[in-house]
């Protein structure tokens, strides 16, 4: 399925200037993909810690609906006029290979986001994208926004059609920021394998006798960024890389979450630095020193993942 688009009318870029600088009142935000790994921790962040807005969760089950929920289906029905005024759409929304669901639906749940956003008057919307779209680095500088994509599994090209995607949108006043975020403490591979008792956890070592180093993000780290981003006052970068500051060596973060592993050597095909640079989303956000510390991000996990 594919959303209609539409022409920019003066009603609707008037609407998409409103939202973008901001109301007095109090910020209304829309956060699709709550039901997801990463999306259910950022809502338990946010109920812990709220962020200074009124959150209205999108939910396709309309039977457990609360009055924080809103029931909408995006790739079959356009959003409720229930919905109210939104300032933010927030998309965690996705699909995941671990889902097994068919990767292209990515764009297809983008476009039809960014339709009803468009409709809505929505003026700003924050689009989970992922690092995976910029495949294997060629060497060991941090991957730019700038760098050119090249990914090199279906999930990393899934998500960068979703980016091209919006393009036409922006083009009618949206503002819109692809978010290329790393990988998140307590859904990425890394920290499943070890939680899973029945499997044990080996971690690659290379020729330098140290194992791999990448960019990770704790949850809650996250969903303070995701707020920082839906409140900032101006125009949003079109793509932002998402992670902690400082890359982490995943041996690290395995023993700070007192897991038993064992090194294996690194075949060939293994890449020991994939990081991003943070020198974009730097200029927008203040990291604490913490919020790289493997200690600190495995407390995240552990305190937001889904009770075991």
């Amino acid at each position: 399925m594919r959303a209609r688009i539409l022409p920019l009318t003066a009603q609707h870029e008037e609407i998409c200037v409103i939202n973008k600088v901001g109301s007095p009142s109090v910020p209304r935000w829309l956060v699709t993909g709550a039901g997801g790994r990463v999306g259910r921790m950022l809502w338990r962040h946010w109920q812990e810690d709220p962020p200074g807005a009124e959150l209205l969760r999108q939910t396709r089950n309309s039977e457990n609906a609360t009055e924080s929920d809103l029931f909408w289906a995006p790739l079959t029905q356009p959003l409720p006029t229930t919905a109210g005024k939104i300032d933010c759409l927030i998309a965690y929304a996705g699909i995941t290979p671990a889902y097994g669901a068919d990767l292209g639906l990515n764009a297809d749940l983008a476009e039809a986001t960014l339709a009803a956003a468009f409709e809505a008057g929505i003026g700003r919307v924050l689009l989970t994208s992922s690092s995976a779209v910029y495949g294997a680095p060629t060497g060991n500088a941090p991957l730019r926004e700038d760098d050119k994509p090249n990914p090199v599994n279906d999930y990393g090209r899934s998500k960068l059609v979703m980016e091209e995607i919006c393009a036409p949108w922006r083009a009618r006043g949206m503002d819109i920021c692809c978010l290329r975020i790393g990988n998140v403490a307590g859904a990425d591979v890394l920290l499943l394998n070890g939680m899973a008792a029945d499997k044990p956890l080996f971690i690659d070592r290379f020729d330098d006798g140290g194992g791999p180093l990448r960019s990770y993000i704790g949850p809650a780290t996250l969903a303070r960024i995701t707020a920082s981003l839906a409140a900032h006052p101006g125009f949003l970068p079109s793509h932002l890389n998402i992670s902690a500051p400082v890359p982490v060596a995943m041996a690290d973060l395995a023993s700070a979450a007192g897991f038993a592993w064992t090194w294996q050597e690194a075949p060939a095909t293994a890449h020991q630095r994939i990081t991003l640079d943070l020198s974009r989303l730097e200029a927008l956000y203040s990291f604490a020193p913490a919020d790289s510390d493997p200690r600190e991000i495995i407390d995240q996990c552990t305190r937001l993942r889904d009770p075991q």
